[in-house]
């Protein structure tokens, strides 16, 4: 966890938020985890998991477990090659091609930010566009690096999810 009072860009790690709400979702995102810190040069910051009520899905869709990790890339890695691993990493984990948008899926990761690197490719928009707008991304973000500051926002990750109006349902699981 950063001790820090001041903001950061904690420009060496890159965050990735974990969601999963088809399959056993809370060893789904342990496996996760332990696969993820393979990926990176440095101990994994890790959040809480966390049971969210789901977000712009389908009818009936299952609730979500979510959590969020930084991690340090290893030597060479680009955000290119970093999505490409987190990509492989769903489809291991059971994840088709979607069908329906924000369909339940066993595994989803989405690449928050890498750094201070900034993207917005037909592959790759960083930071993710709608990661300070979500509860679900922003309270476990909130555990591991509150004084982190997202590239082109002006506020810390705490102030974000503090000032977040938002009608989501969220719990700390055990």
């Amino acid at each position: 966890m950063i001790n820090s009072d001041k903001p950061t860009s904690d420009s060496g790690r890159a965050y990735i938020a974990l969601g999963s709400n088809l399959g056993d979702s809370v060893q789904i995102l342990r496996e996760a985890f332990r696969r993820l810190a393979e990926l990176s040069d440095q101990p994994l910051l890790l959040s809480s998991l966390w049971a969210t009520s789901p977000v712009d899905c389908p009818p009936g869709s299952p609730d979500f477990v979510n959590a969020v990790v930084g991690l340090t890339p290893k030597a060479g890695e680009t955000p290119e090659s970093l999505l490409s691993n987190l990509q492989a990493l769903e489809k291991e984990f059971g994840r088709r091609p979607k069908a329906v948008m924000n369909e339940p899926r066993p595994l989803d990761l989405d690449l928050i930010t890498f750094g201070q690197e900034i993207r917005d490719t037909g592959l790759l928009i960083l930071p993710h566009p709608r990661a300070h707008l979500r509860q679900f991304v922003l309270t476990p973000f909130n555990e591991i690096a509150p004084q982190l500051i997202l590239p082109g926002q002006t506020k810390r990750i705490e102030a974000l999810q503090a000032e977040l109006n938002s009608s989501e349902v969220i719990r700390r699981l055990a």
